[in-house]
């Protein structure tokens, strides 16, 4: 195989060893690290025991630039620090509005595979290509958008929201790879400084995971006093900002109930938080907008495997599209924390069949 591919390269070990694949396949591979502005966390200067780490910092990009080197591609830093604003302000506004953003999902849909291929054609490129735990497949329809085969680190779910007009142009070199694997191809091809280099866990602009800095620097007025209150409207005690909660929290509430409470709505019109059991959790389905479809939108209910959150298994469901682009998503067996502001992708077997936002439980 051959054709000129633009890679996205964080300085990770997947980026890093997805060049060394490309180059293998006989590509014409370009590195492009992609400056945000939004500095990760210096490993050097890291005295948290468990060493997580974001990405997008200096640190990073030297990597970036030393594997590029290395392999004798060109490399090129990219300035996408205005275009980057655009997430962290979703982000925002998502906390202030009450809801639970996914990043990542957006980062993948405006940015990676936006403004990137926008880049990537610039240079006359065939593809880009990331370090995605996912692979793209011919299918009977065209190309389709599949699971990796490591399932403890496929990452299918925040890319859904891609273009189907692009997935004949992506590659994920790492998608048919475990992680061990793939750090074992890093090793062979000497690249030693990034082979061991723990994984990207944390939001790469809230590096510390505390996101109420985030967004109380881009929206102070959510930092607004509100109570906490039970279902029947007993309240528990105040909080200073709903920004601070999300469906399905048991932790850090900072009331005491003599009991365990779980948060099940927010309600950003009063300021307030509603707690509740874990039973109180479950719903029998959601209702979602802003669908985008990788395979042929159904004519009908169409019956599927629903995820609804990145750690969540995915469940068998019925999906009912709605006018405006939006659907209805019934579950086999009811589900906890549906939670409005994160994402819902569609599965057959493997498949990305597409997803959309969920706006409320059903």
């Amino acid at each position: 195989m051959s054709g000129r591919v633009v890679l996205a390269m964080s300085g990770g070990v997947d980026s890093s060893a997805s060049a060394v694949l490309l180059k293998r396949q006989g590509y014409d591979v370009i590195g492009l690290f992609m400056r945000t502005g939004a500095h990760g966390h210096d490993p050097s200067h890291d005295t948290r025991p468990d060493n997580k780490k974001g990405c997008c910092s200096a640190v990073d990009a030297g990597d970036a630039r030393r594997v590029a080197d290395r392999l004798d591609i060109p490399f090129h830093a990219l300035d996408f620090e205005r275009e980057f604003g655009r997430v962290i302000d979703y982000f925002a506004d998502e906390y202030a509005r009450g809801r639970t953003p996914n990043p990542c999902v957006v980062c993948n849909t405006w940015l990676k595979f936006g403004q990137l291929w926008a880049f990537g054609r610039q240079l006359g490129a065939d593809f880009i290509a990331t370090g995605h735990y996912s692979q793209v497949k011919p299918g009977p329809g065209g190309f389709e958008l599949h699971k990796g085969i490591d399932s403890d680190k496929d990452q299918s779910y925040v890319l859904h929201g891609i273009g189907r007009e692009v997935l004949a142009h992506l590659l994920f070199p790492v998608g048919g790879y475990t992680k061990g694997d793939i750090r074992s191809i890093a090793r062979e091809a000497g690249l030693l400084g990034v082979a061991d280099k723990p994984d990207s866990v944390e939001i790469c602009f809230v590096p510390g995971g505390d996101h109420t800095e985030v967004v109380r620097s881009r929206r102070p007025e959510v930092a607004m006093a509100g109570v906490i209150q039970e279902k029947d409207g007993t309240i528990l005690g105040g909080h200073d900002g709903i920004d601070r909660f999300t469906i399905g929290q048991r932790k850090g509430l900072g009331v005491a109930a003599g009991r365990k409470r779980f948060v099940l709505e927010i309600l950003p019109e009063t300021n307030t938080v509603v707690v509740g059991d874990h039973d109180d959790l479950l719903a029998a389905g959601l209702v979602a907008s802003g669908l985008n479809w990788l395979a042929d939108p159904p004519s009908g209910p169409l019956r599927c495997a629903a995820k609804i959150r990145y750690r969540h298994a995915a469940v068998p469901a019925t999906v009912t599209t709605t006018p405006g682009g939006g659907a209805e998503v019934r579950f086999d067996d009811p589900q906890p924390a549906v939670t409005p502001g994160q994402a819902v992708a569609f599965y057959d077997g493997t498949r990305v069949l597409g997803g959309g936002w969920i706006e409320r439980h059903i």
